[in-house]
Order: structure tokens, then C-alpha cells, then sequence
């Protein structure tokens, strides 16, 4: 097929690389071009294993990228793939949602056969139906049903996405009709996975609930893990134990610092917002993002506990992305822990193997390392907040801390003398 794509985010140019991995002919929009630039070079302007190899691979041949909707019309499908940011109630915002479906309806004018679009970014029930098909035929001023709408909602985990987009769990396609459903599903014919189709509002929801249930598990986890301190029990063996209840899963179960990233902050909290909007009072989501937001701080409580006043400290802190395999630091718990650390007045030392850069534009005045061990030479202290395998093998390189305080947010370190958040 030929498929247009908008938005050169995470979402939108990893779809794009691995549609065209399957044959697709895929043009990819972007409105930076800059990025438009180095995504037409083979360069991926974001870390993900394997997207720098389909770049090179089909960037030129069945796949492209511009900042032009032109020639929408020629295609068979579009993907909307902004982003939805939290707005400042929490709420999603759905201003780039609004702005895209403007666009593409504008492109649509003209044109006579027939296309569907699809939106694969995170929206809240009703979005497709009640913004973005209005938003299109409104622009379009076609209204004769030769533009069909889905819903067809990612579930690509950050450092695993390529993985994710061939071998999914399931794919959840949310037609206006059956002509827009055998569309979306011929896209993935190639993939063997559970095809599930719903309507548009139920394939919405079906993102929120996955991964506010994700998120619900971690922040349970590491509720359990607090308590499980104080009684000076496992909380690692204790979940495994649970884990291994069919009903349950060991996934998602490993206590720690909490979750970050570009999904799950801002999808509990719009979900949060959207039950309120309709008179309901979430209140197991609401717990699930307070302890959260409390749960990377209790690094810096136990840090103190160790070594005092934490004023003209030198406290390494290894890892800076969300999570390890990615250069993301979109809620990342290592945010609140360095704020905490820098409003007490101590001197922090970064690493992180991919993701300084990024948090320098966070905190530019923080000392930044090229390796572990230059970070924690000298260092009172230090706190692991990613989980990277090669913090696995630090060991000897703790020795040269000034004191060896070690305190870990993930359970990586395999050295003696270390101690969990949690645990």
C-alpha cells in the first residue's frame, strides 16, 4: 500500500521504518525540517536498536520523508502520529491531534477515491469520532463516505520498539466501518499476531487501561516493596513467588524508583481527567501516581539517612534515561531525585550511556561524566536510577569513592555493599 504518516516522533517514524520493512511505500511528514533532513540522510534523530538499520535500508527507496501533505490523495491510508502532551490539568492535549486532522482533510480537498484515516497516537475516547472525523471532512468537504476512519492505538516499548512492531501481542484495529478494518488489517498482513477489532472509542480506551494497569502493578510493587523494607524481607523473592500466579504474571512486578517515560505518566493522569471530567473519582489511579511521585524521593531519604546533610555532598547518579536501551528522559525518575539533590545543596555527578545530552538541557549546570567510573571517583555517595546492564559489572569502580554509599533505584548491581530503594 501507499501510506502517509504524520508526526516524526517516536511513534510515527519507528511505524514508518518497519511499514515499509513489510513493503509498504511510506511517506513520513514531519513539520521539523531539520529532522525531515536527517531522517532522509538514514539518520535517526532518536536512539532505538535496529532503526538506524531500516532507515538506511529503505530511506530513498519505498520510504521518504518532507514537510509536505500534497500528495495525501495518492495514498491509501494516513496515520496521524503527533503527540498528545499532558496539559496543565493533566488532561491530554490535543491541539497537534486537531492541527493534523485540518491538514489532512485540506490535502483530502481534491482528491476522489477513497482513503481512510488512522490515528495511532494515545487519545482519549471519542477523539477519532469526535475531532479528528470532523476536523477532516469538514476540510475536506467530502462527505459522500470515501474517507473512512480507525483507530489503531501502538504498544511499542521504548528500547524494544522495532522488536514490538513485528512480533506484537495483539493488534487492535477501531473501525467507523468494515471497509476502514480490512484496510488498517492488510497494513499487517505479514505479522502473525491476534487480530482484535472494536469499535473506535473501545480501541482508544484500549490503550489508557493498558497502561494505567501497567503502571497500576508498578506502584503496587513498590508499595509492597516499602513495606517488605521495614520487616527486612525480599521484595524481589516475595514477587516472584506472586509472579508466578498464572492470573497475575511476573511482568511489571520489579520494585523501585517507579515508572517514567513518554506513556505512562501522562496517560494515567489523562485518564485521571477524563473520569473526572464524567463525575467519576478515580481513586486507585490517583494512588497509583502519588506513590509514584513519592517513590523516587525516598532515594534521597535513604541517602541521608547514610551519610547526613547532604550540602557540598558529591553524589554520583548513574542513569539518567527512564529506562536503560533509550536516550529518553521524558519523566524520567532521575528528575526529582537531581532536583532534590541540587536543592540541598549537592554537587552532583552524571552518567548515563545515552541520555546526557538530553538531560543537560534539563540541568545544564550538573557535572556531566564520559564513564561511570569518572563520576564516582571522589563521590560520598551514589544512586543508581536506570537500570543499564553494564552497571551489572561495576564493581571495582566503586573503590574509588570517597565513601561507598551505594544506593540503587533498579536492582542491577551485582557488587557488595549496595542497598535498594526498596529493599
Amino acid at each position: 500500500m501507499k501510506v502517509h504518516i504524520i508526526g516524526g516522533g517516536y511513534v510515527g517514524l519507528v511505524s514508518a521504518a518497519c511499514f515499509s520493512e513489510l513493503g509498504h511505500e511510506v511517506h513520513l511528514i514531519e513539520i521539523d525540517r531539520a529532522k525531515v533532513d536527517t531522517i532522509n540522510r538514514g539518520i535517526p534523530p532518536i536512539y532505538e536498536p535496529g532503526l538506524e538499520e531500516l532507515l538506511k535500508k529503505h530511506i530513498g527507496r519505498n520510504l521518504s520523508a518532507s514537510s509536505d501533505y500534497q500528495n495525501i490523495g495518492h495514498s491509501e491510508c494516513t496515520f496521524i502520529c503527533v503527540g498528545t502532551p499532558p496539559a496543565l490539568d493533566g488532561s491530554a492535549d490535543l491541539n497537534y491531534i486537531r492541527n493534523a486532522a485540518q491538514s489532512i482533510g485540506s490535502a483530502l480537498k481534491d482528491g476522489r477515491t477513497s482513503h481512510t484515516v488512522v490515528v495511532k497516537s494515545t487519545v482519549p475516547p471519542g477523539t477519532t469520532g469526535t475531532i479528528v472525523a470532523p476536523s477532516v471532512l469538514e476540510a475536506s468537504e467530502r462527505r459522500d463516505g470515501s474517507i473512512t476512519f480507525a483507530m489503531n492505538p501502538e504498544f511499542l516499548r521504548e528500547g524494544w520498539a522495532v522488536e514490538d512492531f513485528f512480533h506484537p501481542d495483539r493488534i487492535v484495529i477501531g473501525c467507523s466501518d468494515g471497509i476502514a478494518c480490512k484496510r488498517v488489517r492488510a497494513l499487517y498482513d505479514r505479522i502473525d499476531a491476534p487480530v482484535i477489532a472494536t469499535g473506535l472509542h473501545a480501541a482508544e480506551m484500549i490503550k489508557y487501561v493498558s497502561n494505567a494497569f501497567l503502571a497500576t502493578k508498578i506502584s503496587f510493587s513498590n508499595e509492597i516493596g516499602n513495606i517488605c523494607k521495614r520487616l527486612g524481607i525480599d521484595v524481589y523473592e516475595v514477587m516472584k513467588g506472586v509472579g508466578l500466579d498464572t492470573r497475575i504474571s511476573p511482568h511489571f512486578l520489579n520494585a523501585g524508583a517507579g515508572f517514567g517515560g513518554s506513556c505512562f505518566p501522562k496517560d494515567v493522569s489523562a485518564l485521571i481527567s477524563l473520569a473526572e471530567s464524567i463525575g467519576e473519582d478515580p481513586r486507585i489511579l490517583k494512588s497509583v501516581m502519588e506513590v509514584n511521585e513519592s517513590q523516587a524521593l525516598r532515594m534521597i531519604t535513604v541517602l541521608e539517612s547514610r551519610i547526613g546533610n547532604l550540602c557540598g555532598k558529591q553524589v554520583a547518579v548513574l542513569g539518567l534515561a527512564f529506562k536503560d536501551n533509550t536516550d529518553d528522559v521524558r519523566d524520567s525518575r532521575a528528575i526529582p531525585v537531581i532536583e532534590a539533590l541540587v536543592g540541598r545543596g549537592a554537587v552532583v555527578r552524571a552518567f548515563d550511556p545515552l541520555a546526557r545530552h538530553a538531560m543537560a538541557k534539563i540541568f545544564p549546570d550538573i557535572s556531566y561524566y564520559n564513564s561511570a567510573e569518572g563520576a564516582l571517583t571522589g563521590a560520598d555517595a551514589c544512586l543508581v536510577m536506570t537500570e543499564w546492564p553494564e552497571f551489572s559489572q561495576l564493581d571495582h569502580e566503586f573503590d574509588r569513592m570517597a565513601s561507598r554509599v551505594i544506593i540503587e533505584g533498579r536492582r542491577i548491581l551485582t557488587c557488595d555493599g549496595k542497598e535498594g530503594i526498596c529493599w
